[in-house]
């Protein structure tokens, strides 16, 4: 994580109780060119520029025509959180309330959806309805992961060390209350900021000053001591409990399923998003980084647009990439907007307008 990462998000959190084109059609990521030829897959840039005025932290989908995106204000008063849906065909605001901005979503389902962030926020959609529960902490919740409807995980903490708290936060969900979970030793004063494994045996949690908790069935096993970044580690995700990736800063992480490694990959700004799926493993960042690896090779995309800064990445089904990003860097301000990003690499393109 980039020093002006960290400094912004202190601001954030010190005012916080705790922590294209404009054309509305498109192919639904399918593509086409003359002749009916699918075109080669291109970074599109689905929303910037302000047509959204809060910005996006995460996106996740349950195929390529349920895409979600949340995120939020920011503690810029005068907006409520965010969250968007594409369902193949048109973008919906789903206008889930309350002023606490989400930081991440996922789920197991269409009609079993959870979305986390500020002020212990834990907010549960059902396709339908939003549902608010008790999360028991004030800490911001940057991470999320969702193994079945009574299996989910959270985790989060308040950016800074040991004068803030409550930090070193993990939280579990039965399917009827969410509990806070105890890791062994002393406390290590760190927000985590996102949680991933291949089962609740499996979990790895990564955050501030690079610390990494590995879950292994009931053990917690510590393994960044000694370091395995150079600084802060962002987000974390896995094709198998053999392939697993983490960035942060200007750190490119893997575990092969007995190590950490440190891997040699220039980067042109800090990356905050990795995913891995389909075969392939992408990563976003400061600036527009983007970039791709095919299992063989990686592909610079820096150059394409958009420019903004990015926070998350997803990948579909086909093989498309979704980012999402926009200002989340800066100190909270009123009634002013923060602008959002939307962008999708693949064949074709999707819709531009937002209803």
């Amino acid at each position: 994580m980039s020093s002006r990462w960290i400094v912004a998000l202190l601001g954030l959190l010190a005012v916080a109780p705790a922590c294209g084109d404009d054309s509305s059609t498109g192919t639904g990521g399918t593509g086409g060119g003359a002749g009916g030829t699918p075109s080669a897959p291109a970074w599109q840039v689905v929303f910037d520029d302000d047509k959204l005025d809060r910005a996006l932290l995460a996106v996740w989908g349950t195929s390529s025509k349920s895409v979600y995106a949340v995120g939020g204000p920011l503690k810029n008063s005068g907006f409520d959180a965010l969250a968007v849906h594409f369902d193949g065909k048109t973008w919906k605001d789903l206008k889930p309330g309350g002023t606490s901005s989400f930081w991440w979503v996922h789920g197991t389902s269409d009609s079993d959806i959870w979305m986390v962030g500020e002020d212990g926020r834990i907010t549960h959609y059902d396709g339908q309805s939003f549902v608010e529960h008790q999360s028991g902490t004030t800490a911001t919740l940057w991470g999320l992961m969702a193994f079945s409807p009574t299996d989910v995980w959270a985790v989060g903490g308040m950016v800074g060390g040991p004068s803030t708290t409550p930090d070193d936060v993990v939280l579990h969900y039965d399917g009827s209350a969410w509990s806070p979970v105890a890791l062994p030793g002393a406390p290590k004063n760190r927000a985590h900021f996102k949680v991933w494994g291949t089962s609740s045996d499996d979990l790895f949690v990564v955050g501030e000053a690079g610390v990494v908790w590995h879950k292994k069935g009931s053990e917690w096993v510590l393994e960044s001591d000694p370091p395995v970044s150079s600084g802060t580690i962002t987000t974390v995700h896995g094709c198998a409990a053999t392939d697993v990736w983490a960035v942060g800063g200007r750190d490119l992480l893997h575990y092969d399923g007995a190590a950490w490694t440190r891997l040699d990959r220039t980067l042109t700004n800090d990356v905050n998003g990795v995913f891995c799926g389909g075969g392939g493993v992408g990563i976003v960042g400061m600036g527009g980084l983007k970039q791709r690896y095919d299992g063989s090779a990686w592909t610079d995309d820096f150059a394409a647009d958009p420019h903004g800064d990015l926070h998350a990445i997803w990948r579909d089904e086909t093989g498309a990439y979704w980012a999402v990003g926009g200002e989340f860097i800066g100190s909270p301000k009123p009634n002013v907007k923060r602008n959002g990003i939307v962008t999708r690499y693949g064949p074709g393109t999707v819709p531009t307008t937002l209803e």
